[in-house]
Parts: structure tokens; C-alpha cells; sequence
């Protein structure tokens, strides 16, 4: 938990760093964003540098943990008796387990620290017995209680909850910073690193994992095969392709994502004619040979056809029939310019 490892959330960094250099450090913070923005990271980060018997600047001056104390080891592995994280066993947080441990330590003063700071993961899967648990802690902390609440969607959490927090909301980043990170920090460059980094729409967490899953990779591979075919395959060779794409079915959102992707380049080369903003450069031919043979019209059904998809998954309709559906109208609209 470096400073060279804060990756973008500018504006919360600067919020939080000059609250801990001028002393004004809320009791209570809300950290949301869809999951993968980096909330854990931001919190644990932030615990360590609160913690921090000596405290440093950065070379852009910004106060961050001296990485060298006893403390900053003891947060670094993971081990530091006043940094508490919340766990829980059940599908969400219960009464019981803010009861436990938070209730009921927050009142047993530091161990060895000047604060004690509770990080809440997925604090909106609280039950609302369980935030109305928190609520205490909330309104009257003890000087030394800090909460960090974190939440991939705040509808979930009481108004006198949100009322009583600084709440901090995690945006996408710049595809730029994003390249930059996977290169320059973890080595991945390329045509793979371009379509994780343009899937992951600003989420800097979902890009480290599709660049280097070799599940994503299998996942990826199927759907350009399918996509390779889409002008060419038959209706009838539909059902063998939803049996093939149905392996990926508890994350099958995603497969329509990568589609989504594939028809985004053929847009785009055929508004632009420019290579060199195509996603998928491994395929070229293909992205180029279906600008030819689309209009715009057709595009924006095969467009369309996908976000019903979604919305239907989302629904619980059955999913062989509307992956089906989808298939077959992909393949109808890609067949249909040349029909006419």
C-alpha cells in the first residue's frame, strides 16, 4: 500500500490527505463505486496513513505513510490491532456482527495507536437492523472511532446513515491512466491490454483482472470465434453456440459486452475509416469486412438486440431462449445487407 500505487480518485485522495495534514478527520466515510473502482485499497490506504507513527510527502507533497514505522508494517501485513475489518459469514452483514465487532470493541480504547478505525466492505449488504445497530456508533463515536463504510450502491443504506457520513464517490478513470498502469506497473501491453482496458469503462480493478485472466481469455476467444462466423453461420447453427456460450452463464453480461465492443469497432471504422482506433486489432479483416456490409440501421438493431438481452437476464427470463433470441437476431442483421 504505496503511494506510487494510488492509481487515479484524484479529487478523494487530495480530500482525504489534507484532512489528515490539517487534523480534520471525519468519524464516519462512505467509499462507493461499482466494485473494482478500488474502496478497499483507498481505505486500508488511508487506516495506514492515519495510523502512521511518521508520516512523510510524496514528491508531489501530498502526506503518506513513512512505510517504515511499526505501524505501517503491522497495516502492510495485514495485522494491525486498531485497523479492525468487518467480516461476515452470511450473504449479508447482520445485527450480530456490527454488535460484535464494532459495538462492542469501539468501546475498548486503542491498543497501541491514536485511532481505532473499522473498515466496513460491502457495508450495503447491512440488513437494516444492522444499520440501525451502526447508528449509534455513527452519531456519538468516541474521538478515536473512524468508519469507513464501503458500498457499490448507496440505495441500499438508511438516510440517517448517509446523513451522518462524508460521502465519497469512486468514478471511472481515463483509459489513458489505465493503459499506463497495466504497462508501466505490471508489464501487460498490446492488443489484450486494449480490450481490457476499453471492457473495463474506467474501472482500473476490472482491468488488472480481464488483462491478465486466462479465464477472460477463453471467455474472449469463444465469443470472436462466434462473431468471426456471424455473417456466415447458418440459423440452425444457433443452438450449438448457445450451448457452447452457456458455459459462461453466470457472467454471460459480460460476453455481451465483448459483442457490444466488436460492433462499437465496426461503427467506428466505418464512421471513421481508421484502423488504428479499432479495439480488436487482431481482427481487422473481419471488423472491416462487416463495416462494408452493414448500414447504420443495422448496427443500431444489433445494438439495440443486446441491451434487450441484458435487460431480460436481469429480468430472470430463461436464458437459453434469450441468448437464442440475441444470436439469432445478430446473425439475421448481419446477413441482411447482402439479402437486399
Amino acid at each position: 500500500m504505496n503511494t506510487s500505487d494510488l492509481i487515479g480518485h484524484s479529487q478523494i485522495v487530495t480530500h482525504l490527505t489534507s484532512a489528515v495534514s490539517m487534523g480534520k478527520i471525519s468519524h464516519a466515510y462512505i467509499l462507493h463505486g461499482e466494485k473494482g473502482m478500488g474502496k478497499k485499497f483507498l481505505a486500508r490506504y488511508f487506516a495506514k496513513l492515519l495510523q502512521c507513527e511518521s508520516p512523510v510527502n510524496d514528491a508531489l507533497g501530498r502526506l503518506c505513510p513513512c512505510n517504515e514505522c511499526k505501524s505501517c508494517k503491522q497495516a502492510d501485513g495485514d495485522n494491525h490491532p486498531d485497523i479492525i475489518t468487518v467480516t461476515h459469514e452470511k450473504a449479508g452483514i447482520g445485527v450480530d456482527d456490527i454488535r460484535l465487532q464494532v459495538n462492542g470493541d469501539i468501546a475498548v480504547k486503542p491498543y497501541s495507536s491514536r485511532y481505532k478505525i473499522y473498515i466496513i466492505p460491502e457495508a450495503d449488504k447491512m440488513t437494516e437492523a444492522a444499520q440501525n445497530a451502526l447508528l449509534k456508533t455513527v452519531e456519538e463515536p468516541p474521538e478515536y472511532g473512524i468508519l469507513f463504510l464501503l458500498a457499490d450502491n448507496t440505495e441500499n443504506l438508511l438516510p440517517t446513515i448517509h446523513s451522518r457520513c462524508v460521502s465519497l464517490q469512486l468514478r471511472p478513470e481515463k483509459d489513458e491512466l489505465i493503459r499506463k498502469y497495466l504497462s508501466e506497473a505490471l508489464g501487460i501491453t498490446g492488443p489484450g491490454a486494449d480490450i481490457a482496458v476499453s471492457f473495463a469503462g474506467g474501472n482500473i480493478g476490472k482491468a488488472v483482472k480481464y488483462a491478465g485472466s486466462e479465464e477472460f481469455d477463453r471467455v474472449k476467444s469463444d465469443v470472436v470465434e462466434f462473431l468471426r462466423q456471424i455473417d456466415t453461420i447458418t440459423p440452425g447453427e444457433v443452438l450449438s453456440k448457445v450451448k457452447d456460450l452457456a458455459a459462461y452463464k453466470a457472467d454471460f453480461k459480460e460476453c455481451i459486452d465483448l459483442m457490444q465492443l466488436w460492433f462499437r469497432d465496426i461503427l467506428v471504422y466505418k464512421t471513421t475509416g481508421d484502423e488504428g482506433r479499432i479495439i480488436f486489432k487482431d481482427e481487422k479483416r473481419y471488423i472491416k469486412k462487416l463495416a462494408s456490409l452493414l448500414d447504420y440501421e443495422k448496427i443500431n438493431e444489433a445494438a439495440s438486440g443486446m441491451n434487450e438481452a441484458k435487460k431480460r437476464l436481469d429480468s430472470n427470463v430463461n436464458f437459453d431462449t434469450t441468448i437464442e433470441l440475441m444470436l439469432i437476431n445478430m446473425i439475421k442483421t448481419a446477413k441482411g445487407q447482402e439479402e437486399r
